[in-house]
């Protein structure tokens, strides 16, 4: 049996494959090394009862998460897969390259995650080449659901936020300034919390000033991240990510007024993953 995992820091999408019929595909919390020990990665599948079955029939194990750039952080990982999947062989990755074989495959091109974080690398076709990016919500997270969460929040607190978006945004979120500074500064994953505004934007698109936070946002992302390839426009630009996605319209928009190809947007890699895996190995 073959499980294979997408994991970003908020949800992780995996597929185990039973057979060349039948699949099983489920849902956990994000595995993500920076925030869980091994106890709270070993607790999250004592929870999934979609997986118990299987733990001792599992073979082999690919898994491509957040947070798992260093060897050190990589065995974390591992180390607690193994405690569960007593027989499997783990392989375990940063989940760029889950984004690259899902989109580029063999072929060459430039993959981007744009979702709670955000990221870029470039694949030649044989080899991934390492990205100066990635540099966490605090200091790059261009465009995701962090960066544009920390947008609406601080024109709120500002004052910049128009007054009907205004209004409709102390309804639904009940903040104020003494409210955000201690989800942000004081208590744990302050990330999700920023990236937990970004369903307002979906629930505002027509606004226009939702949609200059987006495209401020998206072109913060190309500026930074896509233009630092001096070739880029030769390369097809692939994005994962529900931020992308959901807003693919402005996304291509502007790749358009920059010369970029876009090629997939995918939500979940997950599918087309377990899917280049099954087919070509890694």
């Amino acid at each position: 049996m073959l499980l294979v995992a997408d994991s970003g820091s908020s949800k992780a999408d995996w597929i185990l494959t039973i057979s060349d019929t039948e699949t099983i595909p489920f849902r956990t919390s994000g595995i993500n090394p920076f925030f869980l020990s091994e106890k709270d990665i070993i607790k999250i599948f004592q929870n999934t009862p979609e997986i118990q079955p299987y733990t001792d029939q599992v073979k082999e194990i690919y898994f491509f998460g957040a947070g798992c750039s260093s060897p050190d952080r990589r065995e974390h990982i591992s180390n607690a897969l193994s405690k569960i999947f007593k027989h499997a062989f783990v392989s375990v990755d940063i989940d760029i390259i889950a984004s690259i074989y899902a989109t580029a495959g063999n072929s060459k091109g430039i993959c981007c995650i744009i979702g709670t974080g955000s990221n870029i690398t470039y694949f030649d076709g044989s080899k991934i080449h390492e990205s100066k990016h990635g540099l966490g919500y605090i200091l790059g997270d261009e465009g995701s659901g962090t960066w544009l969460g920390r947008q609406l929040i601080t024109s709120f607190l500002y004052g910049k936020m128009p007054a009907d978006l205004s209004d409709s945004f102390k309804k639904n979120y009940k903040i104020d300034k003494e409210s955000v500074i201690k989800h942000v500064y004081q208590q744990p994953a302050p990330n999700f919390y920023l990236a937990s505004f970004a369903p307002f934007l979906s629930e505002h698109i027509g606004h226009p000033f939702i949609v200059d936070v987006l495209k401020k946002g998206f072109s913060e992302f190309i500026e930074t991240n896509i233009k630092s390839y001096p070739d880029y426009k030769d390369q097809t630009c692939h994005f994962v990510g529900s931020i992308a996605y959901h807003f693919s319209d402005i996304l291509k928009e502007l790749c358009t007024a920059n010369e970029i190809k876009v090629g997939k947007i995918l939500k979940h890699p997950i599918e087309e993953l377990s899917r280049f895996i099954l087919k070509n190995g890694i």
